[in-house]
């Protein structure tokens, strides 16, 4: 897909600018914008081609893919391309690991570099798992970067050179995406510790028909998408008294300075009022840094089988006490990751823009940070959201439903051509959902069961896992107010159900899906070097988006 243009006009560049804001937004310092300091781009899409030079050159990590099933026959293909430079007595621990496969990789330290074999077992008989969520090819390739990625940075090599041998497009696309999520490091792209190595050159071959000659693109492709999960990640990372509310929607601005069919709106607080989004304000009141929605339109000259734009909305929670339903300081500790919902919304429609996808978008990001002063919010009050119903604060700590609320009922307010084809919400909703689902699968709530196929397809193709749970209606009488028409949350059990039922209320008949994802590594693994944020999301989003494009999905 041809990149967006960029507008290059200074004149068209300030009516853009001024006709992308309906209000002045509160001045921003240049120590907290700058402090953002993350410029999406990828090196991965400067992929070369891997001839027999490259290939035999010292001070590299040769990346070797092992396609070949038989263990003896894969045993000679590697000494075949390593030559003589693969001493014998690791000959018989290749060979073992060729015929186990319990590992996808094996790193073997060689004179001219290390060595990174990677092999996947062999699908299963009839195609049959009897884990649903078994880890994908993609996956599997994506992860195995880290371990390349990882030899690159602690060994002398300034290049990975990559064999794909007859790798499929899924095995290539999924491991040169995870070399651009391992790239990324918080400290070093912060300023905050001595940068490390510079990226390294990358080259590589296929002897694959169906991918040697797309190899540029496919690059091109993996390296967007994982420079938009870093995104998600950076944003996320950042401390709250750094990515305030208004540092954050001058930051999705200044993103899409001068691209062509991108308008990017700041409701500050004055505009939240006027337009009734009592919930919003409520929540973002007590801050010294006041609540923004930002809204993000991409409208694509094109457009592919879905005509009508589908709408994301990301809950921004910037920093969340808890409230005057204050939280722990171990519940407190992670809070600064509770807008990883909005950073995923706001990476997805950055990769959309940048890959120029035929799609239309409606992005909000529900922006606020919930404090504790004298204009706290607090439990018993009664707030009017923006659709016209009275809910009643039993906690001050279930605050991202409430922004959320308002923004949902500002994307499917929208009338004709662009009344959403679908509505998705990305946030950091509920511990319960962690209770039952873990860190790693993101709890899907949806009253499309095509929807809801999709994302769930799109997770498990892209290891970045959902898991279907249901809108059970009876749970709703948990929400019910003698003072009010509902409440904010319930007490008791089935908390991850009872807050999506809460937000079905603003969903209208608008095909709705809601992620309650967690956004957060708490500890390296995979591509991912470092734990922090994960960008959760942006990959099965990504691919959602894709086939809307294509036409395999597209309902109303």
């Amino acid at each position: 897909m041809k990149n967006t243009k960029k507008t290059s006009r200074k004149s068209d560049l300030k009516k853009t600018t001024k006709r992308s804001s309906s209000t002045k937004t509160a001045p921003v310092t240049d120590r907290h914008l700058g402090a953002v300091n993350y410029e999406p781009s990828g090196w991965v899409r400067k992929l070369l081609p891997a001839g027999s030079r490259e290939l035999k050159q010292k001070n590299s990590v040769l990346v070797f893919f092992v396609t070949e099933a038989q263990p003896k026959k894969a045993l000679n293909s590697i000494k075949k391309l390593v030559g003589a430079g693969l001493p014998r007595f690791q000959e018989a621990s290749v060979l073992q690991w060729l015929e186990r496969r319990a590992a996808d990789v094996l790193t073997i330290p060689m004179a001219s570099g290390p060595l990174v074999l990677v092999a996947f077992p062999e699908a299963k008989s009839g195609g049959h798992s009897p884990d649903p969520l078994e880890k994908s090819t993609y996956a599997r390739a994506r992860d195995a970067a880290g371990a390349a990625y990882t030899a690159y940075k602690s060994g002398e090599a300034d290049k990975i050179v990559i064999d794909f041998g007859a790798s499929s497009r899924d095995e290539i696309s999924g491991f040169l995406t995870g070399l651009e999520i391992a790239s990324y490091g918080f400290a070093e792209t912060m300023g905050y510790k001595a940068p490390g190595k510079k990226k390294p050159a990358l080259f590589a071959k296929s002897s694959a028909e169906s991918t040697r000659d797309v190899l540029k693109v496919l690059a091109t492709d993996a390296s967007r998408l994982g420079a938009a999960v870093n995104l998600a990640r950076h944003l996320t990372n950042l401390p709250g008294g750094t990515l305030t509310p208004t540092v954050y929607a001058e930051y999705a601005r200044e993103l899409f300075r001068g691209h062509d069919h991108v308008r990017v709106d700041v409701w500050d607080e004055s505009r939240l009022r006027a337009e009734g989004c009592g919930l919003h304000l409520a929540v973002g009141g007590a801050a010294e840094e006041p609540p923004r929605l930002v809204h993000i339109s991409y409208r694509p000259s094109e457009r592919g089988a879905e005509r009508r734009p589908v709408a994301l909305v990301g809950k921004g929670i910037t920093f969340d006490s808890g409230g005057l339903d204050l939280k722990p300081s171990s519940g407190m500790r992670l809070m600064k990751k509770d807008m990883g919902g909005s950073a995923a919304a706001l990476a997805i429609v950055w990769w959309a823009v940048d890959a120029g996808l035929p799609l239309a978008l409606d992005v909000y990001l529900a922006l606020a940070e919930n404090a504790v002063s004298s204009r706290s919010f607090r439990p018993g009050d009664i707030v009017k959201a923006r659709n016209g119903l009275a809910i009643e604060i039993h906690n001050t700590d279930a605050e991202g439903r409430l922004v959320l609320a308002d923004a949902m009922d500002v994307a499917v307010s929208a009338k004709d051509d662009e009344r959403p084809a679908c509505l998705i919400d990305l946030a950091t909703l509920t511990g319960a959902i962690k209770v039952g689902l873990g860190a790693d699968i993101a709890g899907l709530f949806t009253t499309s069961d095509d929807l809801g196929r999709e994302i769930y397809d799109a997770g498990v193709k892209r290891g970045d896992l959902s898991w279907r749970m249901p809108l059970f209606q009876p749970y709703k009488s948990a929400l019910r107010s003698p003072f009010a028409d509902y409440v904010n949350a319930g007490d008791g059990f089935g908390g991850a159900i009872t807050a999506a039922l809460f937000l079905q209320l603003f969903a209208k008949d608008i095909p709705w899906a809601h992620l309650d994802i967690y956004a957060w590594k708490d500890a390296a693994a995979g591509a991912w070097l470092e734990g922090g944020g994960s960008g959760q999301g942006v990959l099965a989003m990504s691919e959602v988006l894709g086939r809307l494009v294509s036409g395999k999905w597209a309902e109303g």
